[in-house]
């Protein structure tokens, strides 16, 4: 086979497989992972303290938030080729501190500025931020965006809070609207058919939060045994609702017709990062405190894969 053409299709395969991309923060790396092997296979430097990954939905552009460190603030995204594993931007972000929460719509990743207490959307087709919209609430954290980009629900760590905006007018008029919610939420997803918006507390209190997305108000309080719920994640078919508790070192699974606790997941030391396939037949639960990713069979909750990506992973995106 001639160099050339066999260069071609290297660069075919590797822009058509499927790949689990995994920021970890102590190292300051973006380790891109074989899900079909869960073997490294490249990694490439991020700036100060990666929080947080998302991929457009054609799978061709990452962005990570790099959030900094306690004393040093971060303020910028890193945007990512994934199919050359390189980085092709550093963009950065005057004005807006600690990027964190982060998810793509298309090729428009929305994404919280937490030392600012607001909300930006950078548009990888334009290249540019387009919008930026505050919350006026401390620790602007996760976020999730309804379908058609009309509303984006944030959570809000410090204020005990879930800010609503609304954009159906924006830009001339967004609409803000304050929920109080279980003590400092973080982790939080909306169903898939659009009904509910869930937001778990990681207090020693717990408590999930279910909101309502046509009156924006709570409808129930789930009680839980929660140490420290992290990240917050629906199953695709909306019938169970995954939280990780690092400190536990579980994912509790909820039965989100009944809202009960149905079963706990062992994981590897400080799950905190959760990212399921596309197919929905495998959880990948980023493991802090043991340096890897595990991989969890949904069908019978066990973990039957894992991999070592580097100290501290966190953020997950998935690329197809």
């Amino acid at each position: 086979m001639k160099p050339a053409l066999a260069a071609l299709l290297l660069l075919a395969n590797l822009a058509a497989a499927d790949t689990l991309l995994v920021v970890n923060k102590r190292d300051a790396i973006l380790a891109f992972v074989d899900p079909a092997t869960m073997k490294v296979v490249a990694k490439i430097a991020t700036g100060e303290g990666p929080h947080e990954v998302a991929v457009s939905d054609d799978g061709k552009t990452a962005v990570v938030c790099n959030y900094g460190t306690g004393p040093n603030p971060g303020t910028s995204l890193m945007v990512v080729d994934v199919a050359s594993r390189k980085e092709v931007r550093r963009l950065a972000l005057p004005g807006l501190l600690r990027p964190h929460g982060i998810q793509a719509i298309g090729s428009r990743f929305y994404f919280t500025a937490e030392g600012s207490r607001a909300v930006a959307r950078y548009d990888a087709a334009t290249d540019r931020i387009d919008w930026i919209g505050g919350t006026g609430q401390d620790v602007t954290h996760m976020l999730v965006v309804a379908t058609g980009e009309k509303k984006i629900y944030i959570a809000n760590i410090g204020g005990n809070s879930v800010s609503v905006l609304d954009l159906t007018n924006a830009p001339r008029q967004v609409a803000l609207k304050q929920i109080a919610v279980a003590k400092g939420p973080e982790g939080i997803d909306l169903a898939p058919d659009g009904s509910a918006v869930w937001v778990a507390g990681r207090t020693a209190e717990g408590g999930i939060s279910v909101i309502d997305p046509k009156t924006d108000a709570v409808v129930n309080t789930i009680p839980t045994a929660t140490k420290f719920a992290n990240r917050l994640k629906f199953t695709h078919d909306g019938k169970r609702a995954l939280v990780s508790d690092p400190q536990l070192n579980e994912i509790w699974i909820f039965n989100t017709e009944t809202r009960e606790l149905v079963q706990k997941v062992a994981t590897g030391a400080g799950p905190s990062g959760i990212q399921l396939s596309p197919d929905g037949k495998r959880l990948f639960v980023s493991c802090a405190h043991a340096g890897k990713v595990q991989a969890i069979d949904t069908a019978t909750w066990t973990v039957t894969a894992e991999v070592e990506t580097g100290t501290e992973p966190d953020g997950l995106a998935y690329a197809r």
